[in-house]
């Protein structure tokens, strides 16, 4: 039976989508001498140096705690500001509430260089440089209101007339928010959590410019990879390949999440 051609290009375009994260993984295999050297489709030699300094190195794996330590930080400070606001936006209706929802998603519209400036001076004001809760509220201005937005759309999903029978149950609002409506919208909280996970753990300029020594994440490090030689190549795969594994976990652990939210979502 003869493969169809659908099947054919789609093994083609995961190939092509994997290649790179294979060329990563085989260059951090080698040393940096043997990738300027020679051009190689596998390590000849295959090495675990690189993996080795970047367990051994304090400045390399206390990156990751601190990346993996702000970015949770900021996942749960995100729904736990996100998921009553985006109730109200979708039960309520009061004063500039179009105005403030445009408002939230125009903010998410900015850059982080225009707000780099303010946190820089409001966080000494307040003795919060390099602390991992700096680089979690900073990433905040940009994840509330993508997550407020994601969960509106969930919320606004579910029946009114569940509110109204849970009231009518004699249901307090804590009681009933947190036992029957938020396990309703589950998979919109696995797709907001994922989009705000993603958001920082790849953002760059704040968490490098809020962090000095104590909370300098992994991405900051990895800029800091040039030494007499030139940029150690070898290394830096090997952290690349490092910062695509908590990532794959998410995804891994609200997979389920993911497709049911990325069909009945506005994602």
């Amino acid at each position: 039976m003869r493969p169809r051609k659908g099947t054919i290009g789609l093994i083609l375009y995961f190939l092509l989508l994997l290649l790179p994260i294979y060329w990563m993984f085989n260059i951090s295999l080698r040393t940096n001498a043997d990738i300027l050297n020679e051009f190689a489709l596998y390590p000849a030699d295959p090495t675990f140096a690189n993996y080795m300094k970047i367990f051994t190195d304090p400045a390399w794996y206390s990156g990751y705690i601190n990346s993996i330590a702000y970015v949770a930080m900021n996942v749960l400070i995100s729904l736990s500001v996100a998921l009553p606001a985006a109730y109200a936006f979708s039960r309520y209706r009061f004063l500039g509430d179009k105005h403030m929802f445009f408002w939230l998603l125009a903010n998410r519209m900015a850059p982080p260089a225009v707000f780099l400036l303010p946190f820089l001076q409001l966080y000494s004001t307040f003795g919060l440089i390099d602390t991992h809760i700096a680089v979690a509220l900073a990433h905040c201005l940009f994840t509330v209101p993508l997550a407020v937005w994601i969960l509106e759309g969930f919320m606004s999903g579910v029946p009114r007339e569940i509110d109204e029978t849970a009231y009518l149950d004699g249901y307090g609002f804590p009681r009933f928010f947190l036992t029957i409506f938020v396990p309703l919208i589950r998979s919109g909280i696995g797709v907001t959590a994922f989009f705000c996970f993603m958001f920082s753990w790849v953002e760059l300029l704040l968490a490098r410019a809020l962090t000095d020594t104590v909370a300098k994440p992994i991405a900051a490090t990895m800029t800091q990879t040039v030494g007499a030689t030139g940029l150690d190549w070898g290394l830096l795969a090997a952290a690349g390949v490092l910062t695509i594994v908590p990532g794959a976990l998410v995804i891994w652990f609200v997979r389920d999440y993911m497709a049911k939210g990325f069909a009945l979502g506005r994602v």
